[in-house]
Formats: C-alpha cells, sequence, structure tokens
C-alpha cells in the first residue's frame, strides 16, 4: 500500500484506541517507545471503561499521557455500546485523520477501531493479535478473530498465536511476534509492588487467596454466582479471601452474599499497582481474567482459571496456570496450599523480556501504506 507519509510523521498521526484497563496496561510500552522514536501519536479513550477506579488511576499509575480524546460511551449491551463506539470512532478518524490506528486485546472498544478505521481505509496494527480460545460463547473470542481480520499488522505475543493466524490464512508478511507488552508493563514496575505496604495499608490478613471474577459464564448467571460464592465460602474456611469486585458483578455478588463470610474481604476495584501488589502477595489467586493469568506466570503466583478455556495456553505451559471448574476448584487449590502443585511449569514464554514495545514501536515507524 502507498501513502503520502508514513504513520507517525509529522503529516499523521498513530491513533491508539483504549477503552477498558488491560487496553490501557499493554499501550503504555508502546506509546513510551514511539514517543521515544519521536513518532506523533494520538491517544484515544473511548470511556468503555469511565470511572476512576477503571480509568483514569491507570493512565497515573503508568505515566500515560492525557488521552486526546475521551469519547465517554460507557456501558451497554454488547450491541448498543459497539454502535456508540463506531458513530464516536468513526467521527473522531474522520475529524483527526490517523496515518494508522493501533488496537489492543479483544474488547468491545478494539473491534469497533477496527472495523470503523478499515471502513474508512485506515492501515489497523492489532496488538495481541492470533490468541484464540475457540469458544465462540466468549464475546472476545468474535472481537479478536474479526479484528485480526480486518487487521493490516498482527503483533503475536506468543507462537502459538502466530500459528492460529496462518491457520486462518493471514498473510505471514502482516504477522510478527513480538512478545507481550502487558509484561513490559510489569517488568517496568517490580520494584512498585510493595505487597507489604498494601497489606498494611489495607489491613489485609497476612495470608490470603486473591479472586477476580468478571466474565459473563460466571457473573451473569444467578446460579452461577450462587455456585461461585458457595466454593469461595468453602476456600475462606481455610484461607482469608480478598477479591476486589469488579463493577460488572457487583449487584450479583452482593444478591448472593459473598461478603458474608467474616473471612472473605471485598475491595473496590484496584488501581494497577495496588492489584498487582495484591497478586504478588498471594498465596494463590483464583481469577477468569486473560491478563492475571499472563501476570501469575512472571511472578510465579500459582493462579487457577475458572473457565473451560484459555486463549493463552502458554500460561499453562510456561507458567503457574492451571484451568480449573467450579466443581474441583477447593480441592485443586488444597494442594496448591500445601505446595504440591503450583511450581511453575517451564521457562519463561519467549521474549517476554520487556522489550515488546520497543519491537512494536520499530515495526510501525517503519511501515507505509
Amino acid at each position: 500500500m502507498a501513502t503520502s507519509a508514513p504513520p507517525g510523521s509529522e503529516d499523521t498521526a498513530i491513533a491508539h484506541v483504549v477503552g477498558a484497563r488491560p487496553n490501557f496496561v499493554k499501550a503504555a510500552p508502546v506509546v513510551s517507545a514511539l514517543r521515544g522514536r519521536g513518532a506523533h501519536q494520538r491517544v484515544v479513550h473511548t470511556g468503555q471503561h469511565y470511572d476512576d477506579r477503571m480509568s483514569a488511576v491507570f493512565f497515573r499509575d503508568l505515566g500515560l499521557p492525557t488521552p486526546d480524546v475521551d469519547l465517554g460511551v460507557g456501558s451497554g449491551s454488547h450491541a448498543s455500546q459497539t454502535a456508540a463506539l463506531m458513530v464516536g470512532l468513526e467521527r473522531e478518524f474522520v475529524e483527526n485523520p490517523p496515518g494508522a490506528v493501533v488496537v489492543y486485546g479483544d474488547v468491545n472498544s478494539t473491534v469497533a477501531a477496527a472495523l470503523v478505521a478499515a471502513k474508512l481505509g485506515i492501515p489497523v496494527a492489532h496488538v495481541e493479535a492470533g490468541l484464540r480460545s475457540f469458544d465462540d460463547t466468549m464475546p472476545e473470542e468474535i472481537n479478536r478473530k474479526v479484528t485480526d481480520r480486518l487487521s493490516d499488522l498482527c503483533f503475536a505475543t506468543s507462537p502459538e498465536a502466530v500459528g492460529h493466524l496462518a491457520g486462518e490464512g493471514i498473510d505471514p508478511s502482516r504477522v510478527h511476534l513480538v512478545g507481550n507488552p502487558m509484561i513490559d508493563t510489569l517488568l517496568g514496575n517490580l520494584d512498585r509492588f510493595d505487597a507489604d505496604a498494601l497489606r498494611a495499608r489495607l489491613d489485609l490478613p497476612e495470608r490470603y487467596v486473591a479472586a477476580t471474577l468478571h466474565r459473563p459464564a460466571n457473573v451473569d448467571d444467578p446460579d452461577s454466582v450462587a455456585r461461585l460464592t458457595g466454593r469461595l465460602h468453602e476456600i475462606a474456611d481455610i484461607v482469608d479471601v480478598v477479591m476486589p469486585v469488579h463493577p460488572r458483578g457487583k449487584a450479583s455478588f452482593d444478591r448472593a452474599g459473598l461478603g458474608d463470610h467474616p473471612r472473605v474481604r471485598l475491595l473496590e476495584p484496584l488501581g494497577y499497582l495496588d492489584f498487582v501488589a495484591l497478586t504478588r502477595g498471594a498465596e494463590a489467586v483464583v481469577t477468569d481474567s486473560g491478563g492475571v493469568q499472563e501476570e501469575t506466570t512472571i511472578l510465579g503466583v500459582p493462579c487457577l482459571t475458572l473457565r473451560p478455556n484459555t486463549e493463552r495456553p502458554i500460561t499453562i505451559t510456561h507458567g503457574t496456570n492451571r484451568l480449573v471448574t467450579e466443581a474441583d476448584l477447593l480441592a485443586t487449590l488444597d494442594k496448591v496450599l500445601d505446595g504440591h502443585v503450583g511450581e511453575r511449569l517451564g521457562d519463561t514464554p519467549p521474549l517476554w523480556d520487556g522489550r515488546s514495545g520497543e519491537r512494536i514501536a520499530s515495526v510501525l515507524t517503519q511501515w507505509s501504506r
């Protein structure tokens, strides 16, 4: 493809579209590396996560520049939210035409930006391309597949992601194995994750299991929430449970009485530094989050992922992650607490070395349409 000026030159900008907290963690090292190369860039915040606890505090923690624009879309059903995102992003891209649009992860902001940019003829680069759970009941899986199909550049975090893209017929020249920019952020802030200071500040117990649950399959169905609440109470019978409650599941867990157990400590959503400090100080983590699977892999904390599948199998082969069902959660956790499981299963994933943002920036600044 040809263009009058490469993306990131004085005549065009690289537009980073972010909307939810995982995006911010992935974007920070890419924005920083491009800044170091003198690239012209804009940060477009869609407002998919819109309150301070889910959004602004992450910008402060990560040193991200104040967004050039905040679309303020907010929450809604998948259809209504994605439609509002597309309307706002189309207006932004028409008024401030970027030379390229960089999208991150698998949230609705990601697929909306890819659709709008593709229809406007603007190149799309997808950071975290090629991840697959092979579970089309997950909205994120649909977002991943659509975004990768529309992307001119696919930045993959792991070798199996490269294989998935090849299997779907994506031109290999569009695919770059760059490692994981989320790990850049983690490694760059290791000395700021002070579990002891957080424990003292929040009056947390010395020994605890951290939990974080927000996937629709776990928190949307009242029966599922009731069963999970029972399991978490069983865990709390043997070790304290500390759980920052995601807004998506708060009402359901409140109705189920999760906080009624004296050894369950429910917290408001935490900023990035505090959340990773909480994870770092835990005996184990119970989660359904993709990013937490990756962070615990590097931190060496046993991770029990409450899902039937994962789009990040490298965290199982090279990390401390295990897939568990609600039925076998307690038994598996017992083994972790007894020290029988939880050790790292392999070497650190390839290129998870803190330099992924620089690799991405190098490709972007050399690339032109």
